[in-house]
């Protein structure tokens, strides 16, 4: 039970980390970007190189892949977005995606189709704690997210930078009223999505390994997460994440954990069901609360 529980946390801290950087670039440019799930992919394939020059673990590659996606991304930003800021919302919707494109077919022809497996944070082996075996590689993935959404929480909570970003996402006139150099914020927002984006396919790209055809199937994720939790809601979109984690590890494994279920419905217990009832709570909660879980009625950027 606790390691199919760890499993479930592992997978949906690397999914925090990816909705996260979405809904900060989300709120800071009021635009869709739909290339975020391929920066997670590009983290993959950055972790796998850097780890061709320096075999280290990948918690000592950590951060010289979120400093190679934060300058990707500060690019990115004076690609996609700020040449079309101020023409209509669908001219950024296209270039996000015409760029997402462009990503994925570089990946392929760089790396091939086949998939690819990144190095572990410390290791794959199991840990035994109390008499219960836990994978370390799921372990290290659920700590090195939580110091890293705390450090993005301290980050706009805590600093002046994080208020001039808060500031920006808000109310940008307003901002460059008051001096702060809203494009800058912007720009930098676009790095600090796409480091985060970057650790997660460091962490997902050792499980799941690593394809450049990925991106489209997180940023499906991404755009779950934001949508159960609530457009704009930091802490919506890492409940969001974990809700999709639980329904691609915990409902699966039940009939492990209660053996009587492989007998009475054992086909309510694959992943194929598992995904059909993902996307049906998502339509109840759209029906239901389409401000999403934490979202409020009047939307207000947090």
């Amino acid at each position: 039970m606790l390691q199919i529980l760890v499993n479930a946390l592992a997978l949906g801290a690397s999914y925090a980390l990816l909705a996260l950087g979405f809904v900060l670039i989300l709120n800071a440019t009021s635009a869709v970007n739909f290339t975020h799930g391929d920066m997670v992919m590009a983290g993959g394939y950055v972790t796998i190189a850097l780890f061709s020059l320096l075999p280290l673990p990948g918690v000592l590659l950590l951060p010289a892949v979120m400093l190679v996606m934060a300058l990707l991304g500060f690019v990115f930003s004076y690609l996609a977005y700020f040449p079309l800021k101020d023409r209509p919302p669908v001219s950024v919707f296209i270039s996000t995606i015409a760029l997402g494109i462009v990503f994925q077919n570089s990946a392929n022809a760089i790396n091939g189709a086949e998939p690819h497996k990144g190095p572990p944070l410390l290791g794959e082996g199991s840990l035994s704690l109390a008499g219960i075996t836990v994978g370390q590689q799921a372990l290290s993935i659920i700590v090195i997210a939580a110091l890293l959404i705390a450090a993005q929480h301290l980050l706009l909570n805590r600093t002046g930078l994080g208020r001039k970003l808060r500031a920006t996402a808000q109310d940008r006139p307003m901002a460059e009223a008051m001096g702060i150099r809203v494009n800058s914020m912007i720009a930098l927002t676009f790095a600090i999505g796409s480091a985060l984006a970057g650790a997660a396919g460091l962490m997902l790209s050792n499980t799941f390994f690593v394809s450049p055809t990925d991106g489209s199937n997180y940023i499906i994720k991404a755009y779950i997460a934001v949508t159960i939790g609530g457009w704009g809601s930091l802490s919506g979109a890492v409940c969001g994440a974990l809700i999709i984690a639980l329904f691609e590890v915990l409902l699966p494994s039940l009939p492990v954990l209660v053996p009587l279920l492989k007998d009475v419905t054992p086909w309510l217990f694959t992943q194929t069901a598992s995904t059909i009832l993902l996307y049906v709570c998502l339509l109840a909660i759209m029906f239901f609360r389409p401000q999403g879980l934490f979202g409020e009625k009047v939307q207000k950027r947090v």
